[in-house]
């Protein structure tokens, strides 16, 4: 059994969604879509597991909230305390309502920080790389549907997707 890879461009979002929800209904794989912006829950109507990118955000802010933690300690505790304000410098705990802003702000620093890195290398969508884009209309206004099926049901799958709404339909 040899797998036949199907390529189905739409006009519109709505029959693209239907004939996603049918495909998954019978179990034909749908590989990936590309659209020209985002649909909504079409991530749920293919069968996209929910990301972990949560936890890493979640990381990022730990870490930057620990730094932010570490440096101010180290800056106005141990390194360097000085009176400001008549406020007490020998111990953390009693100036911590004062770095309040400063550890939050490295939180939203590292995570936002984080997070963009994390995208680009996820997507690999780093400088120099080819794009996976199959069809440079997806940017456009046309919506891609990648279909991975064996050949005896390509025939099936292709009589679906007209019958759906696909104004084109390739083979590769």
């Amino acid at each position: 059994m040899s797998k036949a890879v199907i390529h189905a461009i739409f006009d519109d979002e709505v029959p693209l969604m239907d004939i996603a929800k049918t495909f998954r209904s019978k179990g034909v794989h749908i590989k990936d879509i590309f659209t020209p912006f985002p649909v909504h829950g079409l991530d749920v109507a293919i069968g996209v597991p929910r990301t972990r990118i949560a936890i890493c955000a979640f990381i990022y802010g730990l870490t930057g909230a620990l730094l932010a933690t570490l440096m101010t300690w180290y800056m106005m505790v141990s390194d360097w305390p000085t009176d400001i304000g008549g406020k007490p410098s020998f111990e953390y705990f009693m100036n911590m309502p004062a770095f309040i802003p400063i550890t939050f702000e490295s939180t939203v620093l590292c995570a936002a920080h984080g997070m963009v890195i994390t995208y680009y290398l996820r997507c690999w969508m780093l400088p120099g790389v080819k794009a996976k884009n199959p069809d440079p209309r997806t940017t456009d206004d046309k919506f891609l549907m990648i279909i991975e099926t064996i050949d005896s049901n390509k025939a099936d799958v292709e009589q679906m997707l007209k019958k759906g709404g696909a104004t084109e339909i390739h083979y590769k």
